[in-house]
C-alpha cells in the first residue's frame, strides 16, 4: 500500500513539473483558420500587457520591473500554448512577485493581488491547461493559484486591500471548467473516431476471415472430388489387369491408402473452419460452363449483359475455372450494387499461360442507396486472385464506369485436358 501511495504521489508532483512539449492542437479547415486560436492568444497577450506594463508601473510601483514582470506574464500565455504547466509556474510567480514586492505602494482601494490584465492572463493560462491536461492537474493549478492570491492578499499584506479574490476564484472556475469541458469533448471525438478505426479493421478482417473459409470449403469440394477418384481408381486398376504382380498390388493400395487418409485430413481441416451457420449442404461448385446462367440471371434481373469469350475454350483445372466463376459473379454483383442502371460486359480471354477475366460496367444512371452492397467484394476476389498466383486490377473508366481485370495463370503442364 505505501508503495501505491507514493508512486500517486510522484505522479502527482511529476505532472506538477511537465515541462513535455504539448501544442495547442490547430482547428479543423483551411490553414488561415486552423491557427486562429494560436493567433488569438498572441494579440490577447499584447493587449494585456500594454495594461497590466501600466498597473505594475503606476499603481504597484515596480518600475522596469515591473515592465519585466508584465512581460513575463503575457509572455506565459504564448508559452501555454505549447508547454502549459511551465507558463502556469510563471504567471503564478509573476502575480506573487508584485504582490509580494509592490504591497507597500498600492493604494487600499486598488486591485490586489491580482490586478485585471493579470487576472485574465492567469485565466487564460489556466484554460490552456485544463485544454491539454487531466482534470486533476488543472483542479490541482486552479487550488494553487487561488491559495497563492490567499496568502499573497491576507496573510502578507500589513494593510487590507480591494482584494480581487472573490472575482478571481469565479474567473478561474469558469476558465477551467471549460477548459476540461472542451478537453473531454475532444478526446471523446479522438476516442469515437479510434473505435470507428478499430470497428472498421475489425469488420475488414472479420471478412477476409469469411471470404478465407468460403475459398477452402469451394476447394475443399473440388479437391474432395478428384481424391475420391483417385482412391477409387486404385480400388479399381488391379481387377483391369490378369494376375497383377503382388508390387504393383501394393503400390496401388499404398496409393489408395494415402488418397483416403488425405481425403480425411482434408475434410478435419475444414471442419475446424466451417462455423456451425455455414455447416449447409455441400453442392458441386461451379466452373466456366456455369457463366452463361450467371448471365442471363443477371439479364433477368432488368441488367443489359454482354458476354463473349476471346481465344482457343479449352478445360482448366477446377480450382481455376471456379476462381474464374466467382470473381465473374462478384464483379457483376458489384456492378449491380454499386451502379445502377448500369450495362455490363464480361469478356474471357483464353490465353496460352492462363485466362484473363474483365468486367466492365458503364457509368449509372442513378446513384446507389447507402444500404447497398457491403463494400467487402473486391478483397475476397484478392483473395482468391492471390491463392492462384494471379494478378488484380480495379479503378474507374474514363466514361464514368468501373473496371475490373483479373489474370489467372495456368501451368501448361499441369492443366487438364
Amino acid at each position: 500500500m505505501n508503495k501505491r501511495v507514493w508512486a500517486a504521489v510522484t505522479a502527482f508532483g511529476g505532472e506538477l513539473w511537465n515541462l513535455r512539449y504539448d501544442p495547442l492542437p490547430p482547428m479543423s479547415g483551411p490553414r488561415l483558420i486552423g491557427f486562429a486560436p494560436q493567433v488569438s492568444m498572441c494579440l490577447l497577450a499584447l493587449y494585456l500587457f500594454a495594461g497590466n506594463d501600466r498597473e505594475l508601473n503606476g499603481v504597484y510601483g515596480l518600475g522596469e520591473l515591473g515592465t519585466a514582470v508584465a512581460l513575463l506574464q503575457s509572455g506565459a500565455l504564448v508559452l501555454a500554448m505549447f508547454y502549459p504547466i511551465p507558463a502556469w509556474w510563471l504567471v503564478t510567480a509573476g502575480m506573487v512577485y508584485s504582490a509580494v514586492a509592490g504591497e507597500a505602494q498600492v493604494p487600499m482601494d486598488a486591485a490586489f493581488p491580482w490586478t485585471g490584465e493579470g487576472m485574465a492572463l492567469q485565466s487564460a493560462v489556466l484554460f490552456l491547461v485544463a485544454l491539454r491536461r487531466p482534470v486533476w492537474v488543472a483542479l490541482t493549478t486552479l487550488s494553487a493559484s487561488v491559495l497563492a492570491g490567499i496568502l499573497c492578499g491576507i496573510v502578507f499584506t500589513a494593510e487590507p486591500h480591494r482584494l480581487t479574490l472573490n472575482i478571481g476564484v469565479w474567473v478561474f472556475v469558469a476558465a477551467v471548467v471549460v477548459g476540461a469541458a472542451l478537453r473531454a469533448s475532444r478526446v471523446a471525438r479522438l476516442e469515437l473516431v479510434r473505435q470507428q478505426v478499430l470497428a472498421t479493421e475489425e469488420r475488414t478482417r472479420r471478412q477476409l476471415s469469411e471470404d478465407r473459409q468460403r475459398i477452402a470449403r469451394e476447394l475443399h469440394d473440388v479437391v474432395a472430388h478428384h481424391m475420391s477418384v483417385i482412391s477409387i481408381q486404385a480400388q479399381v486398376a488391379p481387377h483391369l489387369v490378369k494376375d497383377p504382380p503382388p508390387e504393383l498390388l501394393d503400390n496401388l493400395t499404398g496409393i489408395r491408402g494415402n488418397a483416403v487418409t488425405a481425403l480425411a485430413e482434408l475434410r478435419r481441416v475444414l471442419g475446424v473452419l466451417r462455423s456451425e451457420e455455414t455447416a449447409a449442404p455441400r453442392a458441386p461448385q461451379p466452373g466456366i460452363d456455369r457463366i452463361p446462367d450467371l448471365v442471363d440471371n443477371i439479364a433477368a434481373a432488368g441488367v443489359r449483359v454482354e458476354f463473349d469469350t476471346v481465344g482457343t475454350t479449352r478445360p482448366l483445372p477446377p480450382g481455376v475455372e471456379l476462381s474464374v466463376f466467382r470473381i465473374a459473379q462478384e464483379a457483376m454483383s458489384n456492378a449491380m450494387r454499386h451502379a445502377p442502371g448500369t450495362s455490363i460486359r464480361l469478356t474471357l480471354g483464353y490465353g496460352r499461360d492462363g485466362i484473363t477475366i474483365r468486367v466492365v460496367n458503364t457509368a449509372p444512371t442513378s446513384r446507389p442507396t447507402a444500404a447497398e452492397g457491403t463494400g467487402h467484394g473486391l478483397p475476397g476476389m484478392r483473395e482468391r486472385v492471390a491463392m492462384l498466383d494471379g494478378e488484380l486490377a480495379t479503378g474507374p473508366t474514363p466514361d464514368g464506369g468501373y473496371e475490373v481485370v483479373a489474370v489467372l495463370p495456368v501451368d501448361p503442364v499441369k492443366e487438364w485436358s
